[in-house]
């Protein structure tokens, strides 16, 4: 049996624990989620390094799964855009049964791998795409089939997976197992597989972004202001960046459509925003570049 199937021996009572109880349980259960994705660090970091040159070549990341792993990979693509202005074009996600099982469980999606297959090369993959494949039994049929299928394209393949020595770990260029083990609640790996992948994912696509120049120091100096939130934490950021007060900061701000990047270069170098954009472009992005320039 798979570990993420075993029943907890610890908590073979846990429907007679009072409910403080219960709840402590549950939620200390979690930090084995934790421990699972530091223990594969080594593997993200080798995720990361592989797919930057393909990313910076133009390639696109492409999420793919069912269930608990699929929605967190749609969670993960979809949030990439107002955090780090990542055109949505770039950031695709599959998931079996389609865009409805975001909502509703669509049984048996997962286990068609001729559907998951079709689907991912109904996206066109090319050798500069990066497929993260995401499954808690690493077994799930759909998401295999899509791994061959961007295999056979040439795309970049980063597994993930829940129990060693997954087919979807062992098939996948680079494969990071998340070994957590028995869940509380046997078999139920929304808790804290799912959780490990929430972890991973933001680890990987957030580390990503920062060696994309996505990051400078440690602000999102690349967010899209998509609401009145964030137009004032593009303020803010304007402001702790270069000293500015808000009026100034705003000011420029407005000249430049909310690109915070820009706005720091134009108030630090004291230049146009126009100047500002080229020395970032010369710069691939950076700002600490362009600052040294």
């Amino acid at each position: 049996m798979l570990n993420t199937e075993t029943p907890d021996r610890q908590h073979a009572d846990l429907d007679l624990y009072p409910t403080a109880e219960l709840v402590d349980t549950l939620i200390d259960d979690q930090f084995g989620a934790v421990r699972a994705v530091h223990a594969a660090s080594g593997q993200i970091a080798a995720a990361v390094t592989a797919a930057l040159p393909r990313i910076e070549a133009g390639g696109r990341l492409m999420y793919v799964g069912a269930g608990t792993s699929g929605r967190l990979g749609v969670l993960d693509s979809v949030e990439l855009y107002p955090t780090f202005s990542w055109p949505h074009e770039r950031a695709l996600a599959l998931l079996a049964g389609g865009i409805d099982a975001m909502f509703v469980a669509v049984e048996g999606a997962e286990d068609d791998s001729a559907q998951g297959a079709a689907d991912l090369r109904a996206l066109n993959p090319g050798r500069d795409d990066v497929v993260l494949l995401l499954a808690a039994s690493g077994a799930t049929p759909y998401v295999l089939g899509a791994l061959r299928a961007a295999a056979a394209a040439g795309a970049l393949t980063i597994g993930f997976a829940n129990n060693p020595d997954a087919p979807v770990v062992r098939e996948a260029q680079i494969g990071i197992t998340l070994d957590t083990g028995p869940e509380v609640i046997s078999g139920s790996t929304r808790l804290k597989a799912g959780t490990s992948q929430k972890i991973a994912l933001n680890t990987f696509s957030s580390a990503l972004m920062v060696r994309l120049h996505k990051v400078y120091g440690n602000l999102m100096v690349d967010l899209k202001p998509t609401n009145a939130k964030l137009v004032l934490r593009a303020v803010r950021l304007t402001m702790f960046a270069t000293g500015a007060d808000e009026a100034a900061a705003r000011a420029v701000l407005e000249q430049c459509d909310f690109h915070v990047k820009v706005a720091i270069v134009a108030l630090t170098k004291k230049t146009s925003i126009a100047q500002a954009r080229v020395l970032l472009d010369s710069a691939r992005g950076s700002v600490r570049q362009a600052l040294a320039a």
